[in-house]
């Protein structure tokens, strides 16, 4: 055989397996807009997650699938916005099938999510972090949907405590710690002591779980891998470790958090609520130096993001929101409106980075719109894997490539939870309502996003035809969930 025949020959061979890139999915859990450095944080360093911005690209307008944890992670590994997601709002799986005594509501058999579509296509796939959509055993259980290898919490409620008794290893429990410390003690009187070492016990759950994820890259490096990344950071209870704590200024806490508003207490909040951010940073910078070492950083596309707006107010006469955190200390919104929860802003906005060497540009910043339900066709477009037909997210990789797409499709949220929400993002405009699972349902707002970051101006009353398209895109796009029901008057009432 000629020079030229054996040349030709090489060139139509298809890519080694390690050749195709892969994928690491980070998702933080409850971190506002604002918390992180490259997003306008001022109080708190996250230099890794920075670095990753000036490696790539920021998503100035991104939003996550829903106000709240399982929703939005639902949205997030389907592709389906909440009108035709399984999953709609947080719900213990035990309500409807007793025999479980964690997670939440399980999502179905038939619900194809993204590590199916990257198995079936040669990846192996690891979920490492917190789960929510399922009990082991359920359908939905991590394992029955294209996880290889599943490590951490599968229920969200058992997350609430970084000190557990044990995490889920596939179907097997791993105890940690032996005396587990509870997230939800009970609130401490007006005299008594706050003391941060009540609080921590022997073996922290999130570093047990960076070091997992270590490992699989290590191990992993020369076969493609998709690496979802759910950490449980900044997500209160507050007891992070004490050395990560004392990083942190002591006068800037005047005053302790005695758990009034739920979960642990903690002498010094703003300093633990701080600590839990940067610790989270060491971690994207660990997974990071995982990847340069298994020499394979520049072919893997990594996100950073996080599921939802910062932690809520209590709705107590208290300066610290549910938990102890302080959002108007650390400018968490960056000025947005709301918080987790809601379907305002800063329950949704959410800090986005894409590092993805030779195809996202260094340092960029685009600020056209998307959310969750587009990380599915996105990533599959990204690394030439198949996706499924009719997902309802569409694919950002001409965004993220630094061009524009030809036509966007609305952004659109059927929340079920706190009072019954809708949202319709229709290019600039954003037109929503709440209240609707309540005897007196609010009035349909209209916000001009672009020049109305804050959402101080309602444009309801000069905008009655963009209500109006809301209406109609949500008859279409919103189905039936008898689970989460929602009835929304002119669409399905």
């Amino acid at each position: 055989m000629s020079p030229k025949v054996i040349l030709t020959a090489l060139l139509v061979l298809p890519l080694h397996a390690a050749e195709k890139p892969n994928v690491v999915f980070i998702l933080a859990d409850d971190l506002g807009y604002g918390e992180v450095g490259c997003f306008g944080q001022k109080k708190i360093p996250t230099p890794n997650i920075d670095k990753l911005a000036e490696q790539g690209m920021k998503l100035t307008q991104f939003y996550s699938g829903a106000p709240t944890c399982a929703p939005s992670r639902c949205v997030l590994m389907s592709g389906k916005h909440l009108g035709h997601a399984d999953i709609r709002g947080n719900r213990q799986a035990k309500l409807a099938f007793p025999e479980f005594k964690e997670g939440q509501h399980p999502i179905a058999k038939e619900t194809v999510l993204m590590p199916e579509v990257f198995k079936k296509a040669g990846y192996t796939t690891a979920t490492i972090g917190k789960w929510g959509l399922g009990p082991v055993g359920s359908s939905g259980d991590p394992n029955r949907h294209g996880v290889d290898y599943f490590f951490g919490y599968n229920c969200q409620a058992v997350a609430h405590s970084y000190y557990p008794r044990y995490l889920w290893r596939n179907d097997q429990q791993v105890e940690i710690n032996a005396k587990p410390i509870s997230g939800h003690p009970r609130p401490l009187g007006a005299n008594a002591e706050v003391k941060m070492e009540d609080y921590i016990g022997e073996n922290y759950a999130p570093k047990l779980m960076v070091a997992e994820a270590e490992k699989f890259i290590g191990e992993k490096k020369d076969q493609p891998f998709f690496l979802y990344l759910a950490f449980i950071e900044p997500h209160v209870a507050m007891h992070p470790p004490k050395e990560s704590v004392e990083k942190f200024p002591k006068e800037w806490d005047t005053q302790p958090y005695r758990g009034e508003g739920g979960y642990t207490p903690h002498p010094r909040p703003r300093a633990a609520y701080a600590a839990m951010i940067s610790d989270l940073d060491s971690y994207v910078g660990r997974v990071m130096a995982a990847l340069e070492k298994a020499g394979v950083a520049d072919r893997t596309l990594v996100v950073f993001t996080s599921n939802n707006g910062t932690t809520m107010e209590d709705g107590k006469e208290s300066r610290f929101h549910t938990g102890g955190v302080d959002a108007e200390f650390f400018n968490s919104t960056a000025g947005l409106r709301g918080y987790k929860g809601s379907v305002y802003e800063g329950g949704m906005r959410v800090p986005t980075v894409v590092r993805y060497p030779g195809k996202v540009k260094a340092g960029s910043s685009t600020e056209s719109p998307g959310y969750h339900a587009d990380w599915f066709p996105t990533l599959c477009s990204a690394t030439g894997v198949e996706a499924p037909a009719e997902l309802d997210g569409d694919n950002l990789l001409p965004v993220l490539e630094g061009g524009t797409l030809a036509t966007r499709k609305p952004l659109v949220w059927t929340y079920a939870e706190y009072g019954g929400q809708v949202v319709v993002r229709i290019g600039d405009f954003k037109v929503l309502r709440r209240q609707l699972a309540t005897k007196n349902p609010g009035d349909w707002e209209v916000y001009d996003i672009p020049a109305d970051r804050s959402e101080t101006k309602n444009l309801a009353a000069q905008k009655p035809e963009l209500i109006q398209q809301a209406v109609e895109i949500l008859k279409r796009e919103m189905g039936d969930n008898a689970t989460f029901p929602l009835k929304v008057p002119g669409v399905n009432d």
